[in-house]
């Protein structure tokens, strides 16, 4: 899913990103409340995650706004304001859910799900680039009728790139998000792992599907039909 998360507070805004990124989702961070009214009302996203005390403008201001323009993506409020009288309004400006801070991630994990399920949002298991299908339910892997086989990191690796492209990550980024570390003496183990699955997922076909790009990193997409 595309997820967009409007917090000021950086130390949480990249704690919230890199456990709903962690769990296959694609997540775009703004900290001003005028910025995310903009994104929030000109692109398309699953679920927007709001906090209310914002500078630029208020939350509630950037919820308005979305109602406004009759789009319908859920919006999760998640602020530190305990008042009753904030919630009641949030809620009748057409917020889908409110979450006071502080909050367990597992439990903002739970009401992003409910909430996607609520909406209908496709939550298939199945990830596709091109004619590459990965299933993440049965971890199998196929490329036409070439079913293929990988370890659990190669399989980690694959799902990442193939959920976020055609996105271009670095081999940093890779490291904390796949690896869940940011040593950078782990960054050669990406270089392997990325030759990897390389091998086999184009080493015996002819169209490629996994791109180095000069001195950024690594992304997965298929060519323009």
């Amino acid at each position: 899913m595309k997820i967009l998360v409007i917090e000021d507070e950086q130390k949480i805004a990249r704690y919230i990103a890199k456990a709903l990124e962690g769990e296959g989702h694609a997540v775009e961070v703004v900290s001003r409340g005028d910025e995310g009214r903009k994104l929030a009302t000109t692109k398309p996203f699953d679920i927007v995650l709001l906090d209310l005390a914002l500078p630029g403008c208020d939350g509630l201001d950037v919820l308005q706004a979305i109602r406004q323009n009759s789009i319908a993506t859920p919006v999760l409020v998640m602020t530190a304001r305990g008042e009753k009288n904030d919630r009641i309004h949030g809620l009748d400006l057409g917020a889908d859910d409110y979450l006071p801070k502080p909050f367990a991630m597992k439990e903002l994990i739970a009401r992003v799900n409910a909430l996607t399920r609520r909406k209908g949002v496709d939550n298939s298991p199945l990830l596709r680039v091109g004619d590459l299908v990965l299933n993440e339910t049965t971890q199998d892997v196929t490329r036409g009728s070439t079913k293929l086989y990988f370890s659990h990191r190669e399989f980690t690796l694959l799902k990442f790139l193939m959920r976020h492209s055609p996105r271009v990550f670095s081999r940093t980024e890779l490291c904390e998000h796949v690896w869940q570390s940011a040593l950078d003496d782990e960054t050669n183990a990406v270089d392997v792992y990325i030759q990897r699955v390389r091998r086999k997922v184009d080493e015996d076909f002819p169209v490629r599907l996994i791109h180095t790009v000069r001195n950024v990193g690594y992304k997965i997409e298929s060519p323009p039909a």
